[in-house]
């Protein structure tokens, strides 16, 4: 079914726009420093087929920290919650996205939950596989059947960029490495992780993956359950305390929706039993979000109460 446009998005997108220019583009990846710092795009995408939109939906993103959520859906389901949370907590963290003080103060030094770059590392860490292109396979093949797309795939550019700059995550994976967290190759896992975070798709593939986790799980299209109910309840907990990075308890106050951003500008939304929402802005604030998907974000819950407290 096409996604139609809308001319009430259209109004709230117009208005968000003006928030771009407070924001910056991810130039520490050089290839996310190419975006454009006005686009401002929306889909939502509701569990019968109906689509609505605003702004260039067809543009590709990739995925960065979004990823996120999706990765640790497929882990559970691998591995169940107790050897999950035995590696990773579930506390949210007033602390950056790239910080590495907490693990250094706690004790055992495991991250304080799956939604920072420490936590995200060891989850990816966890998939399944014989091989990094093995496990990368089954992390895609998963993201194509939530999205219904099987062309998803990785930019290779955008891997590489963050393959190169990954210092910081390199640094997280050897601290945890020695405190037996994490266990393989550091080089073979930051490869796996640049490529998750590189997969790439548009903001109506990203609603559709955003509704999955809406219905607890379900693509009623086809009336399969992809995520088991418990694991799909999980991912929402922790996009509603963690998803937005260290900005999550405002987001929760202002929106109160279940989100996960990424650096790429992206915001992925699940709005529980009614839709999914895919948004890109790559202009970001200071804490890694974007500016104006936010800004569209409160939008949207204050004209249509969308928020679930």
């Amino acid at each position: 079914m096409p996604c139609q446009s809308s001319d009430e998005l259209n109004i709230l997108v117009k208005e968000a726009r003006e928030y771009t220019k407070e924001g910056k583009v991810a130039n520490y990846i050089p290839a996310l420093g190419r975006a454009n710092p006005h686009d401002l795009s929306i889909a939502i995408q509701y569990p019968d087929g109906q689509c609505i939109s605003a702004g260039d939906i067809e543009r590709k993103i990739s995925l960065q920290s979004i990823s996120k959520v999706i990765s640790l859906a497929l882990v559970l389901m691998d591995r169940g919650s107790n050897y999950v949370f035995e590696r990773v907590g579930m506390e949210p963290t007033g602390d950056p996205f790239n910080s590495i003080a907490k693990l250094e103060t706690l004790s055992p030094a495991k991250p304080l939950n799956p939604m920072i770059n420490a936590g995200a590392l060891v989850v990816t860490h966890m998939i399944k596989g014989n091989s990094i292109e093995d496990r990368f396979q089954r992390l895609l093949s998963f993201i194509r059947e939530m999205a219904n797309d099987s062309t998803i795939d990785y930019c290779e550019d955008v891997a590489q960029s963050e393959f190169k700059t990954a210092y910081l995550n390199r640094a997280l994976c050897y601290f945890l490495k020695q405190h037996h967290i994490i266990e393989e190759d550091v080089e073979k896992l930051i490869d796996l992780y640049t490529k998750q975070c590189a997969i790439e798709m548009n903001c109506l593939e990203l609603a559709r993956i955003g509704m999955i986790f809406a219905m607890d799980g379900v693509d009623l299209e086809s009336g399969k359950q992809i995520i088991p109910v418990h694991i799909s309840r999980i991912c929402k907990t922790f996009m509603v305390t963690c998803g937005m990075y260290n900005a999550s308890g405002e987001f929760a106050i202002k929106i109160g929706i279940p989100a996960k951003s990424g650096v790429s500008g992206g915001i992925m939304g699940a709005v529980p039993g009614k839709f999914g929402i895919g948004i890109f802005g790559p202009a970001l604030d200071e804490k890694g979000n974007s500016v104006a998907g936010i800004k569209l974000l409160e939008l949207l819950s204050r004209n249509y109460k969308l928020s679930m407290f």
